[in-house]
C-alpha cells in the first residue's frame, strides 16, 4: 500500500467523521424543540457508512476508504407529553418532542470527535513519512 493510499484513506475517514459530528449536533440542537403534531416532529438522524469494497477488491493491496451512504432518520418513537397549557398543544393537549437521546448523542460526539483526531494524527504521520522518505532521497 502506497503512502498515498494512507492519505486517501484518513481523508475519506475525516469526511465521513465531519459528516457524524454535523448530524449529532443537528440532534443535540433539535432535542428540547416541540411540536403540535406527530409528523411535523424532529426526528433524530443518523449517517450511514459503508466500506469502499469495490475499490478495495479490485487491487488486494490498496486499503479501502469510508464512503457516506446517506443520512436516516431514526424509527424509534417520539416522546409524547400530555400538556395542556402548552400553547404547542394538539387538540387533545398532546407535545410531541424528538426521539433524541442526549447521553447517547454526547456519546457519539465525543467517538466522532476521536475518531477524527485519529485520522488527522494518520494523515499527519503519513506526511511526516512522506518528509523522511525525500530526506532519505536526497543523501540527508
Amino acid at each position: 500500500m502506497s503512502l498515498f493510499n494512507v492519505m486517501n484513506i484518513s481523508s475519506t475517514g475525516m469526511e465521513a467523521e465531519n459528516v457524524r459530528l454535523n448530524t449529532t449536533a443537528s440532534n443535540i440542537a433539535n432535542a428540547n424543540t416541540v411540536s403540535s403534531s406527530y409528523g411535523e416532529t424532529y426526528k433524530a438522524r443518523h449517517p450511514v457508512f459503508a466500506a469502499e469494497l469495490q475499490r478495495a477488491t479490485d487491487n488486494q493491496t490498496k486499503g479501502m476508504g469510508v464512503q457516506v451512504k446517506g443520512i436516516v432518520e431514526s424509527d424509534a418513537p417520539l416522546n409524547v407529553e400530555y400538556a395542556p397549557n402548552n400553547p404547542m398543544a394538539d387538540e387533545k393537549g398532546y407535545i410531541y418532542k424528538p426521539n433524541v437521546n442526549v447521553v447517547e448523542e454526547m456519546a457519539n460526539m465525543l467517538s466522532a470527535s476521536k475518531g477524527y483526531e485519529t485520522n488527522v494524527q494518520v494523515a499527519d504521520t503519513t506526511k511526516r513519512l512522506f518528509r523522511r522518505v525525500l530526506q532519505l532521497g536526497q543523501g540527508q
